[in-house]
């Protein structure tokens, strides 16, 4: 988590948003030419071959045009079987015009079920955004999409202070089940995590005082089903305000879904929900 921690920190130092020239000429771009990603990609896969795209392993679903930049909703699909001889191992997020480009890393298991994300990002600027898979034979897949928003990362915060930090770090757990209020035993179940955070990216300016509201985010968050691991991730401030994830996991036998999650302050929060698969 610490080397991981430093490469992003580097890259947000090395890879700071130049103005918006970029921003209105990122549109025009080829995908591959963008030099962001081209820093990124030097510094995190070392020259390694990615394929791109590949509709077979990996897409991407986000708006052409988003409502709000600080909320834009954004779903990571797999089209591939999480197995033990092969699986994705990892998925980058990376937008390329955000002031801290790599906005997360999420890892999987077999017991995942499937290596499928959905959460909400800020975009700051017009950009590109991929999901990298690499599988766990080390092979990478890439998917790109191009999303029009901007000013994300810099937005006020959407509720007062005072209310958010009443409720820092309360967690929510919902699970997609039949009427009988189980899940399917050996079948993915989705799974969705909400976690209470202002998630501050440090880029807002308070508007009374005119000084900007200290970085202040969720870092790491690790969930397990009956004691093995589902899903861990390293992620960034260009996740929104109240953090928000869907993802699968594989109920197999009778265990507690359960979160932790650290905050740069390194404060940790935990939750549960027993699972009774049928």
């Amino acid at each position: 988590m610490n080397t991981l921690r430093s490469l992003l920190l580097w890259c947000t130092l090395l890879l700071g948003l130049p103005g918006t020239g970029l921003a209105q000429q990122a549109a025009a771009d080829d995908a591959e030419a963008n030099a962001t990603w081209q820093q990124v990609r030097k510094a995190m896969f070392q020259g390694r071959d990615i394929t791109s795209p590949a509709p077979d392993v990996i897409s991407i679903e986000a708006p052409d045009r988003a409502q709000d930049a600080a909320i834009v909703p954004l779903s990571i699909r797999t089209h591939i079987d999480q197995r033990a001889e092969r699986y994705i191992e990892k998925l980058y997020l990376v937008i390329d015009n955000n002031p801290s480009p790599v906005g997360a890393v999420f890892h999987f298991t077999p017991a995942s079920g499937r290596a499928d994300i959905e959460t909400r990002v800020r975009i700051e600027a017009y950009t590109h955004v991929r999901a990298i898979a690499q599988m766990n034979d080390g092979e990478l897949f890439m998917t790109t999409r191009f999303v029009k928003a901007s000013g994300g990362c810099s937005a006020p915060p959407g509720k007062d202070m005072t209310a958010a930090l009443a409720n820092l770090g309360k967690m929510r757990f919902r699970v997609e089940a039949a009427a009988d209020g189980k899940v399917e035993a050996g079948k993915p179940a989705l799974a969705q995590l909400m976690i209470s955070h202002p998630n501050n990216s440090g880029l807002a300016m308070d508007q009374l005082t005119r000084l900007y509201t200290p970085a202040y985010f969720v870092r790491h968050i690790q969930v397990s089903y009956a004691g093995e691991p589902v899903l861990r991730a390293e992620v960034d401030f260009s996740i929104s305000e109240n953090p928000n994830f869907r993802f699968y996991f594989l109920p197999h036998a009778e265990g507690e879904l359960k979160a932790e999650v650290i905050d740069t302050n390194d404060l940790r929060f935990e939750s549960a929900l027993k699972i009774s698969p049928r």
